[in-house]
């Protein structure tokens, strides 16, 4: 008996010779099925679950009773355009700021005396912060450079809304109305001779108007800054339209001619 388990042993050992095995890891052989049972007789412990992250902390917005008061306030109390943007920033009374990326204020010449007043940033002026940076503003350049304008010489650009509504949506009535106090006072600092008005919602808005950008294009109207304050503005097409139909940037040409003619007969 005794030789025979020392066949079987030997035997053992060439099949795991066989297998690769060429060095003993423990003095003392082990059985292995004895402490697997062991080990599933004891419970694992259980890691601790990680600690929830902490919400970030939203802020409140205004109530809406509130917050057109507010908005006019804050835009009647900047006396230049840094503060007025700074104003826009700290406004807490549209949700519009908590989906936005950046506010969007303006770009180009200031001191120009022309202002151009689109509705809302795109995907793209809410990445970078700039309005008109995207696709139709970059035809709006091409646009303007073909009567002799640039944006780093000749005019000054903003919307309506700093912030984009989620999805490139409408502006609502009630977010236009919400900001017109700031682009209001935008205009009134900024004290442009002339000012161009993109689109249905920039045109509706500030010439206070029910007509459509189709009826309001190709002549000129009257900005009301304020009681005392009015300036000539030409309502055109948005350049996001003129992407989408093509057949009607002839119109948009007849404005840009409009434009040209009243800016030399005033210079």
């Amino acid at each position: 008996m005794e030789a025979e388990t020392q066949e079987t042993l030997i035997a053992a050992l060439r099949l795991q010779l066989d297998w690769g095995v060429d060095e003993a890891l423990e003095a003392e052989p082990q059985d292995r099925a004895a402490r697997a049972s062991e080990r599933a007789e004891v419970p694992a412990a259980r890691s601790p679950s990680p600690a929830p992250a902490p919400l970030r902390a939203q802020p409140q917005l205004l109530p809406a009773s509130v917050a057109g008061t507010r908005a006019q306030a804050l835009a009647a109390g900047a006396d230049s355009l840094p503060a007025l943007r700074e104003a826009m920033a700290q406004f807490e009374g549209s949700p519009l700021k908590e989906t936005a990326m950046n506010l969007v204020f303006a770009d180009g010449v200031a001191e120009s005396g022309l202002m151009f007043i689109g509705e809302a940033p795109g995907a793209d002026e809410d990445r970078l912060g700039r309005p008109f940076v995207g696709v139709s503003g970059q035809l709006l350049d091409r646009m303007l450079a073909s009567v002799g304008l640039s944006r780093e010489r000749d005019f000054y650009i903003t919307n309506i809304l700093p912030f984009r509504p989620p999805g490139n949506r409408t502006p609502t009535d009630a977010e236009i109305a919400l900001f017109l106090p700031f682009i209001l006072r935008h205009i009134e600092l900024a004290r442009p001779r002339l000012v161009v008005l993109l689109g249905g919602v920039s045109a509706k808005a500030l010439l206070r108007s029910r007509e459509g950008i189709t009826r309001l294009r190709g002549r000129w109207h009257q900005v009301t800054i304020n009681e005392g304050q009015a300036l000539p503005a030409l309502a055109t097409l948005h350049p996001a339209y003129l992407l989408r139909t093509p057949s009607a940037k002839r119109e948009a040409w007849n404005d840009l001619l409009m434009l040209r003619r009243k800016i030399d007969s005033t210079d």
